[in-house]
Protein backbone atom coordinates (compact mmCIF):
# COMPACT_ATOMS: atom_id res chain seq x y z
CA UNK A 1 0.00 0.00 0.00
CA UNK A 2 1.42 3.38 -1.04
CA UNK A 3 0.51 4.97 2.31
CA UNK A 4 3.05 2.75 4.00
CA UNK A 5 5.85 4.57 2.20
CA UNK A 6 4.80 8.07 3.28
CA UNK A 7 6.90 9.15 6.23
CA UNK A 8 5.60 12.73 6.39
CA UNK A 9 2.65 12.87 8.83
CA UNK A 10 0.72 15.27 6.64
CA UNK A 11 1.14 13.07 3.56
CA UNK A 12 0.06 10.04 5.57
CA UNK A 13 -3.06 11.84 6.81
CA UNK A 14 -3.98 12.92 3.28
CA UNK A 15 -3.46 9.45 1.89
CA UNK A 16 -5.46 7.73 4.63
CA UNK A 17 -8.36 10.18 4.38
CA UNK A 18 -8.54 10.17 0.60
CA UNK A 19 -7.70 13.84 0.18
CA UNK A 20 -4.31 13.46 -1.49
CA UNK A 21 -5.51 14.42 -4.97
CA UNK A 22 -7.44 17.42 -3.63
CA UNK A 23 -4.36 18.59 -1.73
CA UNK A 24 -2.18 18.39 -4.85
CA UNK A 25 -4.63 20.54 -6.79
CA UNK A 26 -4.79 23.15 -4.04
CA UNK A 27 -1.04 23.48 -3.57
CA UNK A 28 -0.79 24.86 -7.08
CA UNK A 29 -2.88 27.89 -6.04
CA UNK A 30 -1.17 29.98 -3.37
CA UNK A 31 -3.88 32.62 -3.00
CA UNK A 32 -6.99 30.51 -3.49
CA UNK A 33 -10.07 32.01 -1.80
CA UNK A 34 -11.88 29.43 0.28
CA UNK A 35 -14.66 31.44 1.89
CA UNK A 36 -17.12 34.12 0.86
CA UNK A 37 -15.82 36.25 3.73
CA UNK A 38 -12.48 36.67 1.95
CA UNK A 39 -10.26 34.24 3.85
CA UNK A 40 -7.22 33.12 1.87
CA UNK A 41 -4.04 31.35 2.82
CA UNK A 42 -2.31 34.70 2.41
CA UNK A 43 -4.42 36.82 4.75
CA UNK A 44 -5.13 34.55 7.71
CA UNK A 45 -3.10 34.24 10.89
CA UNK A 46 -1.68 30.89 9.78
CA UNK A 47 -0.02 29.84 13.07
CA UNK A 48 -3.23 30.43 15.05
CA UNK A 49 -5.44 28.74 12.46
CA UNK A 50 -3.05 25.78 12.30
CA UNK A 51 -3.23 25.33 16.07
CA UNK A 52 -7.01 25.67 16.14
CA UNK A 53 -7.72 23.20 13.36
CA UNK A 54 -5.04 20.71 14.45
CA UNK A 55 -6.27 20.51 18.04
CA UNK A 56 -9.96 20.47 17.06
CA UNK A 57 -9.35 17.67 14.60
CA UNK A 58 -7.50 15.72 17.30
CA UNK A 59 -10.27 16.42 19.81
CA UNK A 60 -13.03 15.24 17.52
CA UNK A 61 -10.96 12.19 16.57
CA UNK A 62 -10.51 11.37 20.25
CA UNK A 63 -14.21 11.91 20.97
CA UNK A 64 -15.09 9.46 18.21
CA UNK A 65 -12.83 6.86 19.76
CA UNK A 66 -14.36 7.46 23.21
CA UNK A 67 -17.86 6.85 21.90
CA UNK A 68 -16.62 3.81 19.98
CA UNK A 69 -15.34 2.39 23.26
CA UNK A 70 -18.60 3.14 25.04
CA UNK A 71 -20.62 1.50 22.29
CA UNK A 72 -18.41 -1.60 22.42
CA UNK A 73 -19.49 -2.09 26.04
CA UNK A 74 -22.97 -0.54 26.21
CA UNK A 75 -24.15 -0.66 22.60
CA UNK A 76 -26.78 -3.31 23.27
CA UNK A 77 -28.12 -1.78 26.46
CA UNK A 78 -30.96 0.71 26.80
CA UNK A 79 -28.51 3.62 26.72
CA UNK A 80 -26.93 2.43 23.47
CA UNK A 81 -29.16 4.56 21.18
CA UNK A 82 -28.35 7.67 23.21
CA UNK A 83 -24.61 7.08 22.89
CA UNK A 84 -25.01 6.32 19.18
CA UNK A 85 -26.85 9.60 18.61
CA UNK A 86 -24.03 11.58 20.21
CA UNK A 87 -21.43 9.55 18.31
CA UNK A 88 -23.14 10.32 14.99
CA UNK A 89 -22.76 14.04 15.67
CA UNK A 90 -19.10 13.57 16.53
CA UNK A 91 -18.61 11.75 13.22
CA UNK A 92 -20.00 14.81 11.43
CA UNK A 93 -17.63 17.05 13.39
CA UNK A 94 -14.64 14.92 12.46
CA UNK A 95 -15.65 14.87 8.81
CA UNK A 96 -15.72 18.67 8.74
CA UNK A 97 -12.31 18.99 10.39
CA UNK A 98 -10.89 16.44 7.94
CA UNK A 99 -11.99 18.83 5.20
CA UNK A 100 -10.61 21.90 6.99
CA UNK A 101 -7.25 20.17 7.48
CA UNK A 102 -6.91 19.97 3.71
CA UNK A 103 -8.40 23.37 2.94
CA UNK A 104 -6.01 25.19 5.28
CA UNK A 105 -3.05 22.85 4.68
CA UNK A 106 -2.70 21.90 8.31
CA UNK A 107 -0.69 18.86 9.34
CA UNK A 108 -2.35 16.55 11.87
CA UNK A 109 -0.88 15.98 15.29
CA UNK A 110 1.61 13.12 15.34
CA UNK A 111 -0.20 11.87 18.45
CA UNK A 112 -3.25 10.55 16.56
CA UNK A 113 -2.22 6.90 17.02
CA UNK A 114 -1.99 7.49 20.76
CA UNK A 115 -5.37 9.26 20.91
CA UNK A 116 -6.81 6.34 18.95
CA UNK A 117 -5.89 3.88 21.69
CA UNK A 118 -6.33 6.22 24.66
CA UNK A 119 -9.75 7.43 23.52
CA UNK A 120 -11.14 3.93 23.04
CA UNK A 121 -9.68 2.79 26.36
CA UNK A 122 -11.23 5.76 28.18
CA UNK A 123 -14.63 5.15 26.61
CA UNK A 124 -14.64 1.42 27.26
CA UNK A 125 -13.12 1.75 30.74
CA UNK A 126 -15.70 4.25 31.98
CA UNK A 127 -18.51 2.25 30.33
CA UNK A 128 -17.45 -0.77 32.38
CA UNK A 129 -18.50 1.26 35.41
CA UNK A 130 -22.00 1.21 33.99
CA UNK A 131 -24.20 3.74 32.22
CA UNK A 132 -23.40 6.31 34.89
CA UNK A 133 -19.66 5.96 34.36
CA UNK A 134 -20.00 6.43 30.60
CA UNK A 135 -22.15 9.51 31.10
CA UNK A 136 -19.72 10.93 33.67
CA UNK A 137 -16.99 10.62 31.03
CA UNK A 138 -19.22 12.39 28.50
CA UNK A 139 -19.91 15.25 30.92
CA UNK A 140 -16.22 15.70 31.74
CA UNK A 141 -14.99 15.57 28.14
CA UNK A 142 -17.74 17.70 26.62
CA UNK A 143 -17.40 20.34 29.32
CA UNK A 144 -13.69 20.60 28.57
CA UNK A 145 -14.19 20.71 24.80
CA UNK A 146 -16.95 23.33 24.92
CA UNK A 147 -14.79 25.56 27.13
CA UNK A 148 -11.92 25.16 24.67
CA UNK A 149 -14.19 26.05 21.76
CA UNK A 150 -15.24 29.18 23.66
CA UNK A 151 -11.59 30.20 24.01
CA UNK A 152 -11.03 29.70 20.28
CA UNK A 153 -14.08 31.77 19.40
CA UNK A 154 -12.81 34.55 21.65
CA UNK A 155 -9.43 34.50 19.90
CA UNK A 156 -10.96 34.71 16.43
CA UNK A 157 -13.44 37.40 17.46
CA UNK A 158 -10.65 39.55 18.86
CA UNK A 159 -8.64 39.28 15.66
CA UNK A 160 -11.28 39.71 12.91
CA UNK A 161 -14.84 38.41 13.40
CA UNK A 162 -15.86 39.20 9.81
CA UNK A 163 -12.92 37.49 8.14
CA UNK A 164 -13.30 34.37 10.29
CA UNK A 165 -17.10 34.44 10.22
CA UNK A 166 -17.63 31.01 8.66
CA UNK A 167 -15.01 29.31 10.81
CA UNK A 168 -16.64 30.91 13.86
CA UNK A 169 -20.00 29.53 12.77
CA UNK A 170 -18.57 26.02 12.51
CA UNK A 171 -16.94 26.19 15.93
CA UNK A 172 -20.07 27.65 17.52
CA UNK A 173 -22.26 24.90 16.04
CA UNK A 174 -19.93 22.21 17.33
CA UNK A 175 -19.66 23.93 20.72
CA UNK A 176 -23.45 23.87 21.01
CA UNK A 177 -23.50 20.16 20.13
CA UNK A 178 -20.94 19.44 22.85
CA UNK A 179 -23.00 21.35 25.40
CA UNK A 180 -26.01 19.29 24.36
CA UNK A 181 -24.02 16.09 24.95
CA UNK A 182 -22.94 17.46 28.35
CA UNK A 183 -26.58 17.98 29.33
CA UNK A 184 -27.57 14.55 28.03
CA UNK A 185 -24.92 13.04 30.29
CA UNK A 186 -26.32 14.83 33.32
CA UNK A 187 -29.85 13.78 32.40
CA UNK A 188 -28.71 10.16 32.28
CA UNK A 189 -27.34 10.03 35.84
CA UNK A 190 -23.69 10.96 35.28
CA UNK A 191 -23.48 12.32 38.81
CA UNK A 192 -24.38 8.90 40.20
CA UNK A 193 -21.17 7.37 38.87
CA UNK A 194 -18.76 5.96 41.46
CA UNK A 195 -16.47 8.75 42.74
CA UNK A 196 -18.02 11.14 40.24
CA UNK A 197 -16.09 14.25 41.26
CA UNK A 198 -12.75 12.44 41.31
CA UNK A 199 -13.45 10.73 37.98
CA UNK A 200 -14.53 13.98 36.33
CA UNK A 201 -11.48 15.86 37.60
CA UNK A 202 -9.07 13.17 36.43
CA UNK A 203 -10.61 13.06 32.95
CA UNK A 204 -10.53 16.84 32.60
CA UNK A 205 -6.88 16.97 33.61
CA UNK A 206 -6.23 14.47 30.84
CA UNK A 207 -8.24 16.59 28.40
CA UNK A 208 -6.19 19.69 29.22
CA UNK A 209 -2.97 17.76 28.65
CA UNK A 210 -4.28 16.38 25.35
CA UNK A 211 -5.24 19.88 24.17
CA UNK A 212 -1.86 21.30 25.12
CA UNK A 213 0.05 18.56 23.31
CA UNK A 214 -2.13 18.36 20.20
CA UNK A 215 -1.86 22.12 19.59
CA UNK A 216 1.93 21.89 19.49
CA UNK A 217 2.99 18.47 18.25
Amino acid sequence: MVCAFLVNSQQLFLCLTGYERKWNLQTEQTSLRFYSTGMTLDNINKPDIDRIIRVDHAGEYGANRIYAGQMAVLGRTTVGPVIQQMWNQEKDHLKKFNELMVTFRVRPTILLPFWNVAGFALGAGTALLGKEGAMACTVAVEESISAHYNNQMRTLMEEDPEKYKELLQIIKKFRDDELEHHDIGLDHDAELAPAYSLLKTAIQIGCKAAIFLSERI
